[in-house]
């Protein structure tokens, strides 16, 4: 059966496994277990040439605040389609609602976020999260609700009809959110991502800066009742008994499964990330998958997926709900992506791994004062997304080493034993890097061909630790991330090894689309997502791949849609995983696309208003595409990819481009740097 025609199939089980306000996206991730697949079918790999750009709108944000404030963002949004409205949170927490044809504003909230936060994650939204209060009356204000944490540490409640707060909620429609201890500066402590909400509960975590201080603020996740804002509990995933640390927070997005009652949180690492010397043990219940009751915050079950972490390998993606057929009967699962590549696959009622997870010796050999685990755990049945040894002929050189030997010369005399090679003061090289695998932007499921895709970064980290008494009267140089660590021996630096070029030091491609087999446990395809073009000179396009954050969305129609950090949106074959078309955006769409149908018609929506901690061109656009209709010719603005007779080769852009490069390597420094995002 063919994906595409296998669409009414789609329809069918999907409805039969969600609650039918799942089909529209009335959740981050889709639907309230992450899966982002749609079971619209309308726009296909046969028809996805037609698409035009439908409409584009401006949020304001780079016009209405000052330029210290407006380059910090990052536009990470997906919006959500409810009450008739496409609604969306800008960086700067605006909460705006869009007419879903044209792109028109309707209503717009401004929680007055101040401009002088500094946050340590950059301003960002990731989004918002939905709930109907089914006791209310059909016309009551506030029966259909929107809940946003800001980046000043509310939680606040909007009409979604209206985007008016909600008077009976908190304080005037607001809760303000208490840390439990005086904060370095302001933004050390915000709120990124989007709540969740079930059984009259709304749960939200946070975002706190790394590596400032060992006893650092908690990473104490909140349930408060939905209609009062009260708060109902809060749970601390670190178990404190002997330790002095704070964090394991839940920054990345959340799940819920409403039927049991449980939200899944993916949990952070202690702080500070690179030195455990005052936490030892295996930390509990930091990075790990942790399944709480959502009314009581009392803890189900929780599965660790590294052990005393000093890698900040902390769990950056949602947890993906679904039911998997498994060769041994269908199973309700928790899947959870890492950052190094990995993706463990959990029952859901119990935690227990559904294929084995075995424990492997790792490196030893710490700085003094640490104690590291002398094993990690190790999915057997799902493969790696992505290599995680980092080798001599792995370095890449785009210029002869005569040339340009700066890669060579920065890796050389690393520590490298491979995945789990503890920090030190020699320098460590981490493969994959803190930012790396997967991501926020999590994965996507197709729940009738039980196949996992998800976006995997590729990028060599450096890492080193240095002494106290060094790092007291150090001034990284730039570019260079100095994390003090305060109340620990040693401070630390981390850079991305890029060469004088501006360009990764590893082999491209830097970023992937991957296509896993779960039943199989195999890699049905990779697909490299992202090129050169909006970073290279004279706009080189070659296909290297981008570092890629954000996630994707798949569709019963047979396509899976992404952005990345070149300006463009891009639909490939959910089959094949060849790519198919290109939507040119205002500036990149670092963000989770979204797919909705409205009046007959199937549009994809983004965010496209790039990442300044990245180092792309920045913006405020959310841009929808839709197929031509009769009449409209496709957009000069989209192009169609490897196919016999498309109007558009990936290759033409860079043919004759590595002469080009070459010839321009006495002007290296003139190139833009790829900077690799962490989140």
């Amino acid at each position: 059966m063919s994906l595409h025609r296998s669409a009414i199939a789609v329809v069918v089980i999907w409805a039969h496994t969600v609650s039918a306000p799942a089909l529209a996206w009335q959740h981050w991730g889709g639907d309230a277990g992450g899966t982002r697949f749609s079971p619209l079918a309308q726009i296909t790999p046969a028809n996805v040439d037609n698409l035009v750009r439908a409409w584009e709108f401006h949020t304001g944000d780079s016009e209405s605040r000052p330029p210290a404030a407006a380059l910090r963002t990052k536009f990470e949004a997906t919006p959500l389609l409810v009450e008739d409205s496409l609604v969306v949170c800008t960086p700067f927490n605006e909460v705006i609602a869009l007419d879903p044809a044209t792109g028109a504003q309707k209503w717009r909230y401004d929680p007055k976020v101040g401009n002088g936060q500094r946050p340590a994650n950059r301003y960002a939204c990731r989004g918002i999260a939905h709930w109907l209060d089914e006791r209310a009356p059909a016309d009551a204000a506030c029966r259909s609700r929107l809940f946003m944490g800001t980046v000043d540490a509310r939680l606040i409640a909007l009409d979604a009809r209206t985007g008016r707060p909600c008077a009976d909620f908190g304080t005037d429609g607001a809760v303000r959110i208490d840390v439990g201890m005086d904060l370095l500066w302001p933004g050390e402590f915000q709120v990124t991502s989007a709540p969740v909400t079930g059984r009259g509960i709304v749960v939200v975590g946070s975002s706190i800066a790394d590596n400032a201080r060992v006893d650092a603020p908690a990473g104490t996740v909140r349930g408060f009742d939905a209609r009062s804002g009260e708060l109902r509990w809060s749970f601390d995933p670190l178990i404190h008994d002997g330790i002095t640390a704070g964090h394991a927070n839940v920054w990345a997005p959340m799940s819920v499964d409403e039927e049991r009652g449980f939200v899944f949180l993916p949990t952070s690492s202690p702080s500070p990330d690179f030195f455990g010397g005052a936490r030892p043990g295996d930390n509990r219940h930091s990075d790990s998958v942790v399944a709480l009751r959502i009314e009581t915050g009392a803890l189900a079950w929780s599965f660790q997926t590294t052990h005393h972490d000093v890698w900040d390998y902390d769990l950056p993606a949602q947890p993906t709900l679904a039911r998997l057929e498994t060769g041994q009967g269908a199973r309700d699962v928790v899947m959870q992506p890492t950052k190094q590549g990995y993706v463990f696959v959990l029952d859901r009622e119990t935690g227990e791994p559904v294929w084995p997870v075995e424990e492997h010796a790792v490196p030893q050999g710490a700085v003094e004062g640490e104690v590291l685990s002398p094993t990690q755990p190790f999915p057997t049945h799902v493969p790696p997304l992505l290599a995680q040894r980092f080798a001599p002929e792995d370095i890449f050189r785009a210029l002869p080493r005569a040339i340009d030997s700066s890669c060579d010369d920065q890796l050389a005399g690393l520590r490298n034993d491979g995945l789990y090679t503890p920090p030190t003061t020699q320098g460590t090289l981490l493969y994959p890097m803190t930012g790396g695998g997967v991501n926020w932007g999590g994965a996507a499921f197709d729940p009738v061909h039980q196949i996992l895709y998800a976006n995997v970064s590729r990028a060599v980290h450096i890492i080193r630790l240095i002494p106290r008494d060094e790092a007291d009267r150090m001034t990284p140089p730039r570019g260079v991330d100095l994390g003090l660590q305060r109340g620990a021996p040693f401070a630390v630096t981390r850079v991305v090894a890029m060469s004088r070029l501006g360009l990764l030091c590893n082999r491209p491609p830097w970023g992937e689309m991957v296509a896993v087999d779960l039943k199989a446990g195999r890699i049905l395809w990779r697909s490299t997502v992202g090129t050169t073009e909006d970073r290279a000179p004279l706009g080189l396009a070659f296909k290297w791949g981008t570092p890629l954050v954000n996630g994707v969305v798949v569709t019963a129609g047979g396509l899976v849609f992404t952005g990345a950090m070149d300006a463009y949106l891009r639909a490939f074959d959910a089959g094949t995983g060849g790519e198919l078309w290109q939507g040119r955006l205002p500036a990149p769409g670092v963000a989770n696309p979204m797919t909705y149908e409205w009046k007959g018609e199937q549009y994809v929506v983004i965010a496209a208003g790039g990442h300044s901690e990245a180092g792309t061109t920045l913006g405020d656009s959310v841009v929808a595409f839709r197929l031509a209709r009769a009449g409209e010719a496709p957009s000069w603005r989209s192009r169609t990819i490897d196919r016999p007779g498309g109007r558009f080769t990936g290759g033409l852009l860079a043919a004759g481009g590595l002469l080009a490069l070459l010839a321009l390597g006495l002007l290296a420094l003139a190139v833009p740097r790829w900077r690799t995002p962490r989140s």
